[in-house]
């Protein structure tokens, strides 16, 4: 009777402690999850810059604020610290939704839940100066997941051809 009971007791300890695993396991599962949605909106956002780029941005100024995607803005002053956000200039954006084409519901707007987001993703561009052919510029961009501490920065270096210019740059352009 001793020898079963203390079976029991060890089969129990060793179900808890797997019921345990499974909601740790479940938790980064999620993190894993959100901060995937958090990277996918910053690329999306760095590709949106990127196009905007190419379909002519306006005239370079110094950047001191949060503007809208209609309005944009290029800026003449660097973003110092990309990694720290929230970031306190830059275009706001929001990606369409790949299932309905609407814009992507953020927290606050459509309150909590799957498929919101903590914030519009930020995307910043800074003329770096002439180049063979072109313009430099040097696009930040920044995505939320579902909370504020689920966040993603991704950065790249865009080329805009001036039209006519001719690459010589034999590893391309």
């Amino acid at each position: 009777m001793i020898a079963a009971l203390l079976l029991l007791v060890v089969a129990t300890i060793l179900a808890l402690g797997m019921f345990h695993g499974f909601g740790i396991e479940q938790k980064v599962a999620g993190n894993v999850r959100d901060k995937g949605r958090a990277l996918l909106a910053a690329e999306s956002t760095e590709q949106y810059a990127e196009w905007w780029m190419l379909n002519g941005a306006p005239p370079t100024s110094v950047c001191n604020a949060i503007v809208s995607s209609t309005v944009g803005q290029v800026c003449s002053n660097p973003l110092t610290t990309p990694a720290t956000v929230p970031w306190a200039a830059g275009v706001s954006y929001l990606p369409p939704d790949p299932t309905t084409g609407l814009s992507m519901p953020l927290n606050g707007a459509n309150g909590p839940g799957v498929g919101t987001y903590f914030g519009s993703p930020i995307f910043y561009v800074t003329d770096l100066g002439p180049a063979q052919g072109g313009e430099v510029y040097q696009i930040d961009s920044m995505g939320y997941g579902g909370t504020q501490n689920t966040v993603a920065v991704v950065e790249s270096t865009y080329v805009v051809k001036q039209s006519g210019a001719q690459c010589t740059n034999p590893l391309g352009c």
